[in-house]
């Protein structure tokens, strides 16, 4: 609890107006309870007992400025704490997308989508609570206790005493309680996420599930996974719910005890019956922000496992760093020596070595898993060579800033990724939309034979995953994209694979004409697509095997015929 206080306190630091205004309220709701209890003191003694007129007259007067000065200082403290904690939270899933977003492809490998946002949007407004919730509550009850305990021990020290020395003994089974809260609420969070997970598969893989009919199956997994959350909650609210009997029955003791002796001070006459009535009532009154505060130590267990869960992602850095470098000049030729890599000790790729000019056409051709895509990968960073160098332009390749190296490289995977927004915005993707330069790439894709047939044209909203495009169409899109930002190299990781046979011919001459201006790198999926390649690599257990055009390796390479017969 104190670690979670310290770490975000500091946040408060920049919104001093705002925390100004808050704990003037809090500070109005403080007075305004003691206040509340100070009035029974005139009401039983001066106006029922000694029957002052002119106190009766001042009185509602005077209730009424009370509770005023309440219900405004509470409407302050309130929006204001709102306006923090809102804030702040704001700021915070800004600061982990961003965070998350420059983090290794490795990382998005290892942890499922569903996880992620699981810890992006339920553990974050767990954490809401902390800063809009627990830390104005924390300090606006402890003023109030403050305030009423000043009151009572201003009464009544004797009395006081009874009373403040018996709700101390409620923090041994409070803290018992706050661990096993803490527990529970990490296991809630992880069974939340599991089932968020579970969720997002269901929706990602609908097709598959529909067309097999497994509709039943995938419920019941879902079912495993909600039941889970359903009973960790179930042990927090059990857990949290006696935290109020215990309150309840020390403070029926305390309070108990001081009607006792309260009482035999009233009889003795060492006490008159409005002061005892006034500091029965200002007990009573430190008895709900007592209960209270049990309550948010409890609640901030919550706060404190998601908190934990948010700082690991937050402690997870890079290993792709980005290098000083900005790569202003026109890439002409990459180099790699000698290079190997291997994902957690598994090699994919062992001491490759070639070179590209510009105006070559690489083809990468090989079976499932021979190592094109990691080489693929190596070229963009998403992985760093585990040994050898990759050069562009004589150059390390983890010299330059990798914004400016993806300024220069255009990549188009056979997974095609379209945005919820324009056709427009999606070829410029990242930049100002220049309308003719879109109509441009478009052409070059091939794609405005039917983007010219949409009712809005180039202004057409696509749907989440282009849904209402078709395959070819949507990789006609992801090609305009990449050609959109005149790369200087460009990587086709069978990009072309759900176009039909006509389209695909016409984007081979289209990249044909481009060819002298870039370095083009083809993973290949037909032969058709690398017939006409400078150089074809071919590909065997993460190694080169052959190399040489299509001609050659038709006669020397044993297994490229085979491959040109399965392609």
């Amino acid at each position: 609890m104190k670690n979670l206080l310290k770490q975000y306190l500091p946040y408060l630091i920049g919104y001093k107006k705002e925390f100004f205004w808050a704990l003037l309220g809090m500070v109005a709701v403080a007075i305004g309870t003691a206040g509340t209890a100070q009035l029974i003191k005139p009401i039983l003694d001066d106006v029922f007992i000694n029957k002052d007129i002119e106190m009766l007259s001042l009185m509602p007067f005077m209730l009424v400025a009370v509770f005023a000065l309440k219900g405004i200082g509470g409407y302050i403290q309130t929006y204001y704490t709102s306006y923090i904690g809102q804030d702040v939270v704001r700021k915070l899933r800004d600061k982990l997308v961003s965070h998350l977003s420059y983090l290794d492809i490795d990382f998005f490998k290892k942890m499922h989508t569903g996880e992620i946002l699981s810890r992006i949007t339920n553990d974050i407004t767990r954490i809401q609570v902390v800063v809009a919730n627990i830390i104005p509550d924390l300090i606006r009850e402890s003023l109030t206790i403050i305030a009423l305990t000043g009151y009572v021990i201003y009464e009544s020290p004797k009395l006081a005493f009874y009373f403040l020395i018996i709700m101390p003994l409620a923090i041994f089974p409070l803290s018992r309680l706050a661990k096993k809260m803490r527990k529970y609420s990490k296991l809630s969070q992880e069974s939340t996420a599991d089932m968020t997970t579970r969720l997002g598969e269901i929706l990602s893989n609908i097709e598959v599930i529909k067309s097999n009919s497994t509709q039943t199956y995938e419920q019941k997994r879902f079912s495993i996974e909600n039941q889970n959350v359903f009973k960790f909650i179930m042990k927090q609210i059990k857990t949290n719910a006696l935290i109020s009997p215990i309150m309840e029955i020390l403070g029926a003791v305390a309070i108990g005890i001081v009607i006792y002796i309260g009482g035999k001070e009233v009889i003795d006459n060492h006490m008159s019956v409005g002061a005892f009535f006034a500091f029965a009532t200002a007990l009573f009154m430190l008895y709900t922000p007592i209960k209270r505060l049990s309550n948010l130590y409890n609640k901030a267990q919550d706060a404190i496992s998601a908190n934990t869960r948010m700082k690991e992602l937050l402690d997870t850095q890079s290993l792709i760093q980005s290098g000083e470098h900005t790569l202003k000049e026109t890439i002409t030729s990459i180099k790699f020596n000698d290079v190997s890599l291997s994902y957690e000790h598994t090699p994919a790729l062992r001491n490759i070595s070639f070179s590209a000019t510009k105006g070559q056409s690489i083809a990468l051709v090989g079976d499932s898993g021979a190592g094109k895509s990691s080489l693929v990968n190596l070229l963009v960073r998403f992985y760093d060579p585990s040994s050898g160098d990759i050069l562009i332009n004589n150059r390390p390749n983890q010299d330059f800033t990798l914004h400016s190296l993806h300024k220069k490289i255009a990549y188009v995977t056979q997974r095609v990724y379209i945005f919820n927004d324009t056709i427009a915005s999606n070829v410029a993707y990242g930049e100002a939309i220049d309308e003719s330069r879109v109509k441009l790439a478009l052409q070059k894709a091939y794609a405005m034979e039917f983007v010219d047939k949409l009712e809005n044209g180039i202004h057409t909203l696509l749907s989440e995953n282009g849904n209402n495009l078709s395959g070819g169409q949507r990789q006609r899109i992801a090609l305009a994209r990449a050609l959109y930002k005149n790369p200087d190299v460009l990587i086709l990781d069978e990009a072309t694979s759900a176009l039909d046979n006509t389209s695909e011919t016409l984007i081979q001459k289209a990249l044909q004409a481009l060819k002298n201006d870039m370095i083009t790198f083809t993973v290949a999926h037909r032969l058709s697509t690398i017939n006409e390649a400078d150089v074809i690599l071919v590909f065997e257990n993460g190694e080169i095997i052959c190399r040489g055009t299509h001609s050659e390796l038709l006669k020397q390479c044993h297994v490229y015929q085979k491959l040109s017969k399965i392609i």
